[in-house]
């Protein structure tokens, strides 16, 4: 089960050109739902506007290697080890669930398109890192909502209780576990392998087909952000911006006192 392709197998009742299809249009959800949140809500035009502002109005001009360090400093800081986050616990999370789609939505898209069919074998390590990937989102996702959300553990609310903000999360974890549920009935040769089948792809499309109303495009603007706060604070300009990760002093955290300018 764990080395086998499930949509090869699949292949035997949807033709591998309707899963071709139906990913590239989950990736035009995103692309387009990513663009009409930013232009929706004005976060080009600020960044754009910020970084103009540090340009123009800052104390020092940087230089293209300079630019570059910082670019690979917020890579490995911000965007690699997600340092933005002070709790342990959530910042682990964070990680399990980040690391855990990218593996699984890497080994989808290869098993998909370069491996389709049981006629070109499949191997065993796309179905492993597809079923490791989607295990990791499981185990990160799940930890953060039933006993790490600030309003389950500081607030006592229910873990069931569910707000628009949830939306990204939820069906996150709606898809990928369905998927997985899917995959090992298939494999059994399970009665509700269809069903099953039909809710994944349901959950699916809302994870990506939801992304102007949920968090999806955050992880687009937050290494947009981290970076043009890093450039401005090197310059000598003084952005709205939240403070780098590795600069918390500069907003407030728990050991200073915040500043307002």
């Amino acid at each position: 089960m764990f080395t086998s392709n499930p949509f090869a197998v699949l292949s035997a009742s949807i033709s591998p050109a309707v899963m071709q299809t139906y990913v590239v249009v989950m990736i035009v959800l995103v692309v387009a739902g990513t663009l009409f949140d930013i232009v929706h809500k004005g976060s080009a035009k600020y960044f754009f506007d910020n970084w103009r502002k540090s340009k123009s109005k800052g104390s020092r001009q940087l230089g293209s290697g300079e630019l570059a360090s910082l670019a690979i400093k917020t890579g490995l800081v911000e965007v690699l080890t997600s340092s933005e986050f002070c709790n342990a616990r959530r910042r682990i999370a964070h990680l399990l669930t980040m690391y855990g789609f990218l593996a699984y939505v890497i080994a989808t898209a290869i098993m998909v398109f370069a491996y389709p069919t049981p006629a070109t074998p499949t191997p065993a390590i796309l179905p492993q890192l597809w079923w490791i990937g989607g295990l990791l989102v499981c185990l990160g996702g799940y930890w953060f909502w039933f006993f790490i959300r600030v309003d389950v553990v500081a607030e006592g609310s229910s873990p069931f209780r569910v707000m628009r903000a949830d939306l990204f999360i939820l069906s996150l974890l709606a898809s990928v576990t369905l998927g997985l549920i899917w995959a090992y009935l298939q494999a059994r040769g399970s009665s509700w392998t269809t069903v099953l089948l039909g809710l994944y792809l349901i959950a699916t499309t809302v994870l990506f087909g939801s992304v102007p109303w949920s968090k999806f495009s955050h992880m687009f603007f937050k290494p947009a952000a981290a970076f043009e706060k890093r450039v401005s604070n090197a310059n000598g300009f003084r952005s709205n911006l939240p403070a780098p990760a590795d600069k918390p002093e500069q907003f407030g955290s728990a050991r200073t006192q915040p500043r307002h300018y």
